[in-house]
């Protein structure tokens, strides 16, 4: 098990949190572009132990971690099981305990644009646009859904034009960033039923 990511006063941190299960292209392509065009110093994926949102009982974590880190190979990205560490089950919660534990590091959470489309359903939803800036990556077929979705409509006012600098701007700020798209799903690859052998 690797330690706890270093972090120093004054960094700008983007926090990609999901199941990945199992981690593909897709996730590796938005934190890339989350990294050349938001001016972050690091991205930290927070491999969560489960999706309160999603049913189904995800693979077991250590599997999750090793695919991911096998996928996702940068410098500048660390590989995280830091909400079972934290003993957080709410990305509200993980903010909030990252925040404490970090102190003067400025956190960043990006998303792919299917999840802005059901993100009021997320516990405390509202909370998060008021910790942290939010960098909304597109994703195929979510674009105009996420535009009109009730997060997007409920904190038009905070858009910003672009993600450059974002990690600088007091939140609520949040951004939609058009990247070249890529069909990867991790739905599609575990109905393949392939990845954990």
């Amino acid at each position: 098990m690797q330690g706890w990511p270093v972090a120093r006063r004054g960094m700008t941190v983007g926090l990609l949190g999901g199941s990945f299960d199992p981690a593909h292209a897709g996730h590796v392509r938005i934190t890339r572009a989350a990294l050349a065009r938001m001016g972050l110093d690091r991205v930290w994926w927070l491999v969560s132990p489960g999706n309160p949102l999603k049913p189904d009982v995800p693979a077991p974590m250590e599997a999750r971690l090793a695919r991911a880190r096998g996928v996702m190979r940068h410098p500048r990205v660390a590989v995280t099981d830091l909400e079972r560490r934290l003993g957080t089950r709410y990305t509200a919660e993980t903010i909030e305990a990252l925040q404490a534990r970090y102190p003067g590091v400025r956190f960043v959470w990006l998303m792919g644009a299917d999840n802005l489309v059901q993100f009021h359903r997320w516990e405390r939803w509202r909370d998060i646009l008021r910790a942290v800036p939010v960098g909304v990556l597109a994703r195929p077929g979510s674009g105009v859904a996420a535009r009109l979705s009730v997060a997007a409509r409920a904190f038009r006012v905070d858009r910003v034009a672009r993600g450059e600098g974002l990690g600088g701007r007091r939140p609520p700020a949040w951004c939609f960033v058009n990247l070249p798209m890529d069909p990867s799903s991790s739905t599609a690859i575990r109905a393949r039923g392939d990845w954990r052998r």
